[in-house]
């Protein structure tokens, strides 16, 4: 299960992530997703750890707490949910 970072300051990467997130074990993926017209950070990023131990540990020390400026939300993240096409047949029609 992914961990989810949000309040992120623009100018963090999935360098500066990784390296946060280390402290509390293996990191194998940090992202940070960006906009598809302006390039910029969109302020939350996602973490994969080596364990459920050091995600929770992660989590538990990091939700809340002040990085780069921002006080962080750090929690589990939820599934994607789908999007919807805009079809007709999604509005009824």
């Amino acid at each position: 299960m992914a961990i989810y970072v949000g309040n992120l300051s623009y100018d963090a990467t999935a360098e500066d992530l990784t390296a946060i997130f280390a402290e509390y074990g293996g990191v194998k993926r940090a992202q940070i997703p960006t906009d598809r017209e302006t390039g910029r950070s969109r302020g939350f990023g996602f973490v994969d750890m080596d364990s459920n131990d050091e995600e929770s540990a992660a989590i538990e020390a990091l939700d809340g707490a002040e990085w780069m400026g921002r006080q962080l939300r750090v929690n589990k993240a939820k599934p994607r949910e789908q999007r919807t096409t805009g079809s007709f047949s999604n509005r009824g029609y």
